[in-house]
């Protein structure tokens, strides 16, 4: 290949020049799947290898999940990057759950040259029409930069963008030929997103509702969360001696262990949780979107006006009353929010204390389980938490062996050690795997523990290979195991029950197939084997895969395929 024509005095490729903006910005990690439509970038990945390093993943969507992890460790834009075509498309999985989480993140497309535009060239989409920004898109923002010269500044709107008022991803498609176009167009400093500030005469209304309340509840999770508004949210639930709930894999939001914790609102809600959520006369949405998981399918709150007195505060004005009709909507980012809140001045009594002692032990009971056998999936988490440190991150892709770990799973809270929990509200299953490799390369010395299950794990289990070759330690994923799709398979037998179509699978060797990758690798048929191999795991120095045999019968946390299939019968 011909050396490149000498650039001009103070200008270099603008491939070159996008790494730069990105330095600028705070990015030390980008994760993705190299594509000869952005060469350019790569050499730029090169010149600038000393202060920003790119990850090679296997498959777009677990890079693509790699960057949704990394933004919400961070709270800024984690970056992934792909070709065009079949690379956009698998990482457009990564995209939605970036989306629907709420996660600051950023996808630069490789796209075809200029002057091949709308011939459908090789692996031509356009992505403003693929990502379709909206209330109900992939995407905040999709844009095509065309100008070499305006590259920084798209650059720079696009990590606003993504953080701005309720965070998300945004995509950015890369000609080709403009990535090989000299530029001298300076790089724009580093953004800071805009913090909006609830308005003082919201917060007496709020006050005001606080103290004609008899059972308020908080429910509190979303993103923009750091540990001083994580420690104002705690001041603010001490003083109003407030019961606290966390939305659905938002668990860390809110320290566990505190005695105002009362557990976490979601699928697999503990039944007791879920009636003080109904028969509550305030609630106060801080932070979260109020979805179909967190409500119970709409149930908890009825939409579009619920029974309860409703406060809504979110960073976004354009989720404020789009499902629900609140009594109070306040626009502020949760980290203003929660230290605005812990001003409120309280009573010297309260008429509902003793109700969140309740809520608290209704929690604590929720925490013991019958033993199951041979296998008790509660024993490994709680055998977990144990063994290793208080700031353990876990992390989990779809299915029913995620209840398990949230059920027994207790996070000490973000103003302690930062996200303890990266999980997706979008229910994506493969989520589990790629995040913690990217949690475990970008946050060595913290020990990372993958929760998978079978079907779940071999979406993105190529990502084992990444976590080898990038030098990952401290990481442990567990694998259960027990030949189905679990969830379906749960519905099937509520919905139909004994008619099993297209639920069963069958599976590797998991133990050997770690092997393959570098992995130390055991198989556990029994609980009592379960901790010795943890403390051979953690001892290793190297990943170590667990592969958990469970019988396909022990299908959540609270009850068995036979009782769902007996129940089934019995309403027939």
């Amino acid at each position: 290949m011909a050396d490149p024509s000498p650039l001009p005095p103070a200008a270099r490729l603008a491939g070159h020049a996008l790494v730069e903006a990105l330095v600028a910005q705070g990015v030390h990690t980008c994760f993705g799947v190299p594509g000869e439509s952005y060469l350019a970038a790569l050499d730029g990945f090169h010149e600038h290898r000393a202060r920003i390093r790119f990850i090679a993943c296997r498959q777009e969507g677990g890079a693509a999940f790699m960057a949704e992890a990394s933004g919400k460790l961070s709270g800024r834009p984690g970056v992934c990057f792909v070709t065009r075509g079949p690379g956009a498309t698998n990482a457009s999985i990564g995209v939605h759950t970036a989306f629907q989480d709420s996660t600051p993140m950023v996808l630069f497309v490789g796209q075809v040259a200029s002057d091949q535009r709308d011939r459908e060239a090789f692996q031509e989409i356009d992505y403003r029409q693929m990502f379709g920004p909206g209330t109900l898109g992939l995407a905040k923002w999709v844009a095509q930069v065309d100008s070499a010269d305006r590259l920084p500044e798209y650059v720079a709107r696009a990590f606003h963008t993504a953080m701005q008022g309720r965070p998300g991803p945004v995509v950015l498609a890369l000609p080709e030929d403009m990535l090989t176009t000299p530029t001298a167009a300076p790089v724009l400093p580093r953004v800071e997103p805009v913090r909006a500030w609830p308005a003082p005469g919201a917060l007496r209304t709020l006050r005001a509702m606080l103290m004609a309340a008899q059972r308020p509840i908080v429910i509190a999770g979303g993103p923009g969360w750091d540990a001083e508004a994580a420690a104002a949210l705690q001041r603010f639930a001490e003083n109003w001696q407030l019961p606290v709930a966390c939305a659905w894999r938002f668990q860390d939001t809110f320290d566990n262990r505190h005695p105002l914790y009362a557990g976490d609102v979601g699928i697999g809600t503990h039944p007791k949780l879920a009636d003080r959520v109904r028969a509550a006369d305030l609630v106060i949405a801080l932070g979260i979107r109020l979805g179909e998981m967190t409500t119970g399918g709409y149930t908890l709150l009825q939409a579009p006006r619920p029974a309860q007195k409703l406060v809504h505060i979110h960073p976004g004005a354009e989720e404020l009353g789009r499902v629900y009709a609140a009594d109070l909507m306040l626009q502020a980012a949760n980290a203003s929010a929660a230290k605005a809140l812990e001003a409120l001045a309280a009573p010297v009594s309260l008429p509902w204390a003793a109700q969140a002692a309740a809520a608290r032990a209704e929690y604590e009971a929720n925490l013991v389980a019958p033993a199951i056998e041979p296998l008790d999936l509660a024993q490994v988490i709680k055998t977990l938490q144990r063994r290793l440190p208080e700031d353990t991150l876990y992390t989990n892709g779809a299915g029913n062996f995620a209840g398990w770990l949230h059920r027994y799973c207790r996070h000490p809270g973000l103003q302690h050690h930062g996200r303890t929990q990266l999980a997706p509200s979008s229910g994506a299953m493969g989520y589990g795997l790629p995040a913690a490799v990217a949690a475990a390369l970008l946050q060595p010395a913290r020990w990372v523990v993958n929760l998978a299950g079978d079907g779940d794990f071999l979406m993105n289990g190529q990502e084992l290979a990444t976590a080898t070759g990038y030098g990952a330690k401290q990481l442990i994923s567990l694998v259960v195991d027990n030949g189905s799709y679990g969830t379906i398979r749960m519905h099937q037998e509520r919905e139909y029950p004994g008619r099993v179509s297209g639920s069963d699978l069958y599976n590797p060797d998991f133990a050997a197939l770690a092997q393959a990758y570098g992995w130390r690798a055991e198989r556990i048929d029994a609980t009592a084997a379960f901790e010795p191999a943890l403390v051979r795991a953690i001892d290793a120095g190297t990943p170590t895969l667990l592969h958990l045999k469970l019988d396909r019968d022990v299908i959540t946390s609270r009850t068995t395929l036979g009782a769902i299939r007996a129940a089934a019968r019995a309403r027939r």
